[in-house]
């Protein structure tokens, strides 16, 4: 049986109720953890990725020992410890220049992991791009180009492309107000061709800028802010297919209910079904009806007249005799 860990006192409750699964999570919190060894592009990279990612970040700034492909507990416990579904290593070696490794976790436990080599000679800080910055919580457009991210199976770039869009779409939102559309990121990567290098990563950065047009919609025009990011893929870690499958079970409650028998044509109007109950014709009440009463129509008076209307001959004028 599992050991059931209970609360020490009212605060422990607290804190171990705030990290049971809810319907709707909450935005995921980044950990950014340095490893043995770190270069001075690391810094600045997670640096402004940190800034980037603001509210919904944690950083470690002591150096841990850390190789994730060979022993990831220690990623673990962080990742449990801070309630981080998310992490960040930076570590550099001789091998492995320059190397942020991208760790994703399911119940505090690995999920799938991918390295990412940056490119220093490529490599712009945020703060060499002099124009304003947007501000801090607001959602990006995320875009992706190139074939690679494309493909059906699985493979790095695919991975690279969930695990972005984790990292970067920020907290869930039913409606999103235009001014709040402040700035995109843009993630590229060229075709792959025979007998040459794997094509990089490229990440950008880009303000939004709503000019005037003389129309009623604005002339949208982009700006790049940083930081600029060159990498090329490293070693991967793609998720078990069971745990995979348990990370993506939606629970009960969490999408909105549909009404039955309601769908839409072509035309975009709402078409909906009526189921009625078996009638008996017999239990009409047609009394009252004026429609419905015997003698309106002709047939009735010719009818009434031959069965219903004794002629008396005292009565009748004698023109009228037959």
């Amino acid at each position: 049986m599992l050991r059931q860990v209970k609360p020490k006192n009212a605060r422990a409750k607290r804190a171990m109720d705030k990290r049971e699964p809810l319907v709707h999570e909450n935005p995921k919190t980044t950990l950014f953890v340095a490893g043995q060894r770190t270069s001075q592009i690391l810094k600045l990279c997670t640096g402004d990725l940190r800034m980037l990612k603001k509210p919904f970040v944690e950083s470690f700034m002591k150096k841990n020992d850390i190789h994730p492909f060979e022993d990831a507990s220690s990623l673990e416990f962080f990742s449990l410890k801070n309630d981080t579904s998310l992490l960040i290593l930076s570590l550099h070696s001789k091998k492995r220049p320059h190397c942020l490794t991208l760790v994703r976790t399911h119940g505090h436990k690995i999920l799938d992991m991918l390295e990412l080599y940056i490119n220093p000679s490529t490599f712009r800080t945020l703060q060499q791009f002099k124009n304003k910055k947007p501000a801090v919580g607001l959602k990006p457009l995320i875009t992706f180009h190139g074939t690679h991210f494309e493909d059906p199976n699985q493979t790095k770039w695919t991975l690279a492309k969930s695990l972005l869009l984790d990292l970067f779409r920020g907290q869930e939102a039913g409606e999103v107000d235009v001014e709040g559309l402040q700035y995109m990121i843009s993630i590229s990567a060229e075709e792959e061709a025979d007998g040459e290098k794997a094509p990089e990563l490229r990440i950008r950065f880009y303000l939004i800028k709503t000019l005037k047009s003389g129309h009623k919609l604005p002339r949208v025009e982009v700006e790049e802010m940083g930081p600029r990011i060159d990498a090329a893929l490293g070693r991967e870690q793609f998720p078990d297919p069971d745990m995979l499958k348990d990370a993506l079970k939606k629970p009960k409650g969490a999408e909105p209910r549909t009404k039955k028998n309601i769908d839409m044509d072509v035309m975009g109007d709402k078409m909906g079904k009526i189921h009625l109950p078996r009638q008996n014709f017999g239990e009409l009440q047609s009394r009252k009806m004026k429609g419905l009463k015997r003698g309106r129509t002709p047939e009735a008076d010719v009818e009434m007249d031959d069965a219903d209307v004794v002629v008396d001959e005292e009565t009748v004028p004698k023109k009228t005799r037959v």
